[in-house]
């Protein structure tokens, strides 16, 4: 599964390429709580068709009864005044939702929740083209638009940015896909391929291990049989990578590790206990003259600690961390697993009482 902006921008491209009167949604201010954030994008289709996501679907088919002509057919002429059911042409458009408290109600918003939209009526199929294969070659694109006009501008950006908003131009900065590097290719790597699949990453799995490689069976990803230190050196990792170590073989592992800690990788780890996580550190600083502090951001033990003992439970563990660190939640470094341990096995020990009816 791919990046969900990409997935919007690359079908809103399809439509527009065949003709068909679209919209760009975007979300550009929001009040109180909120389903969606800043920057999210939805497409809407002339069919009624629709990709992305502003809110938790209520929003979506507002858009739809007002937009879209399949809609209009069946609604005929008892439309509310104002409501085309066509999608029109001219200059972008705000619209605000949840204003009120009926309408927060109405729209499925939480309470106090506000948000508004820029509405950008068929978007240039060329334009769109561009941005789409920019994307694809891993590039950060800023995609302005000129409220006044609708006019769309394309620039190459140097780092993720937020939306940005002013009386002129609307500018939104959409990225090529996160992506996961995973080293050794055993059970927990699969759970944790597929976890990483369905929330949008690209997955990559290395393992020069033969008897591992034949078992594996989870379409979608790429698997590569060199060394993992060749494969991150080649995999041109960024600041929308993460790489993890899945394999507890220092042969594999310590020298992928080592290179991952050279790049901008957003998140770097590698399984094992804490005691693993100490001896894997101390043979980095004997034998390939590391630090504490040239190691700091190498994360073991990896995972947000959840009690978990099977494979498919240390995935979710793992997972929960890895999109943490991505959206920017601070977590503890180690999850204070011996805080969490003591605490569940003073309430295992704790007398139970019965109470009788």
């Amino acid at each position: 599964m791919e990046n969900l902006d990409v997935t919007v921008l690359r079908t809103l491209h399809g439509w527009r390429l065949q003709g068909q009167r679209a919209l760009l949604a975007t979300v550009v201010r929001t009040w109180g709580s909120s389903p969606r954030p800043v920057g999210s994008i939805m497409a809407l289709c002339e069919t009624g068709a629709v990709v992305g996501s502003v809110s938790g679907g209520c929003i979506e088919d507002d858009l739809i009864y007002r937009y879209s002509r399949a809609h209009g057919a069946v609604q005929g002429s008892s439309a509310p005044a104002g409501i085309t059911h066509d999608i029109p042409t001219g200059p972008p458009e705000r619209v605000k939702y949840g204003v009120s408290a009926d309408e927060a109600h109405r729209f499925g918003l939480p309470c106090g929740g506000t948000l508004e939209l820029v509405l950008e009526f068929n978007p240039d199929a060329a334009s769109l083209a561009e941005l789409v294969r920019t994307l694809e070659t891993g590039h950060l694109v800023e995609r302005r638009t000129e409220l006044a006009t609708g006019r769309v501008e394309l620039r190459q950006a140097a780092a993720p940015a937020a939306l940005r908003e002013d009386a002129q131009w609307l500018s939104n900065t959409f990225g090529p896909e996160y992506r996961m590097l995973l080293i050794g290719a055993g059970q927990l790597t699969e759970y944790l391929a597929t976890m990483a699949l369905f929330s949008g990453f690209a997955v990559t799995v290395c393992d020069p291990r033969e008897e591992y490689r034949n078992a594996w069976s989870v379409p979608g990803v790429r698997l590569l049989t060199e060394m993992p230190d060749d494969v991150v050196r080649d995999f041109r990792v960024d600041r929308r990578s993460c790489v993890i170590a899945l394999t507890h073989d220092p042969k594999l592992d310590d020298l992928a590790l080592l290179e991952a800690l050279e790049t901008e990788a957003f998140y770097v780890g590698a399984i094992g206990s804490r005691r693993n996580n100490e001896a894997r550190h101390a043979r980095m600083i004997e034998h390939f003259d590391q630090t504490t502090e040239s190691l700091a951001r190498l994360r073991g033990p990896i995972g947000i600690y959840i009690g978990s003992k099977t494979p498919p439970e240390i995935a979710v563990s793992i997972m929960a961390e890895v999109l943490a660190v991505k959206n920017g939640v601070p977590l503890p470094r180690d999850m204070d697993v011996a805080s969490a341990k003591n605490t569940l096995a003073a309430a295992a020990s704790a007398p139970t009482c019965f109470v009788s009816p």
